[in-house]
């Protein structure tokens, strides 16, 4: 079966699932491993049958050419979903009624750290993410299946010129957090609440001068061990995110 520009491949049943839950008309055709009768496939299958997706089954090796990862034998063969841009951004910022919650990650290039930022990034309640178009990571399927379904769910937003739509971000009222391991300002210490952008850079060269430069603080994870420099840039989001969470809550304030 021929991989084409027409056709995106999602696989994993946490991936799939949430594909049928809230877009189940871009399913073309759904794939199931054949003889796979336990509860969860039976819960999947029965939710397909409900939304009208044709459903086809198949052997490992057919659904193992179709994946180029772990499938959990569901592949779902779908149209193109939504295609996020800079005028998509914007007009997601003119139609919040919340201070704005955003994740800029600028060069993670790796799809595995790129799907479980966006599987933290939806579970903390950020509208939507940020990155350069190139030079980092895009949309596929294994991106989906790591990110269990956020991909399907959280506005991913690749931008021709990242500075510049920091600029824009800033014109709107939104400050901009970088990250950073020789921050003077820790992160505990540092005012997460209102209209917000978090800002990582990439693992080992962290974030671009022109990135660094467009943010209006820094703040540092402090790192207490010794032993281990930085944090692998899927956690080190997870850890900003929910003390975001945090102060925005106003969880753990007494």
């Amino acid at each position: 079966m021929s991989k084409h520009s027409q056709t995106e491949w999602v696989y994993g049943i946490h991936a799939v699932q949430t594909l049928l839950k809230n877009a189940a008309g871009r399913i073309k055709q759904l794939y199931l491993l054949r003889g796979r009768r336990d509860q969860r496939m039976s819960k999947l299958s029965a939710l397909a049958e409900k939304q009208g997706v044709a459903i086809q089954y198949r052997s490992r090796d057919e659904l193992d050419e179709m994946a180029d990862g772990n499938h959990q034998g569901v592949v779902a063969e779908c149209s193109p979903g939504e295609i996020h841009d800079e005028r998509f951004l914007n007009q997601l910022l003119d139609d919040l009624d919340e201070a704005p919650f955003l994740l800029i990650l600028d060069g993670v290039t790796d799809p595995h750290n790129l799907g479980a930022c966006l599987r933290t990034a939806e579970a903390a309640g950020v509208h939507a993410v940020i990155a350069p178009k190139d030079n980092a990571a895009s949309i596929n399927p294994v991106v989906r299946k790591v990110a269990s379904g956020a991909a399907e769910l959280l506005p991913y937003v690749p931008v021709t010129n990242l500075a510049r739509t920091l600029k824009s971000l800033q014109e709107r009222g939104i400050w901009l957090v970088g990250t950073s391991g020789d921050a003077d300002k820790s992160l505990y210490h540092t005012d997460l609440k209102g209209p917000l952008g978090v800002v990582m850079g990439a693992e080992g060269e962290g974030m671009r001068r022109l990135t660094r430069e467009a943010c209006d603080f820094l703040a540092s994870i402090p790192m207490l061990g010794g032993a281990v420099s930085s944090l692998n840039v899927s956690v080190a989001v997870g850890v900003c995110l929910y003390e975001a969470v945090r102060q925005r809550s106003g969880f753990g304030s007494g």
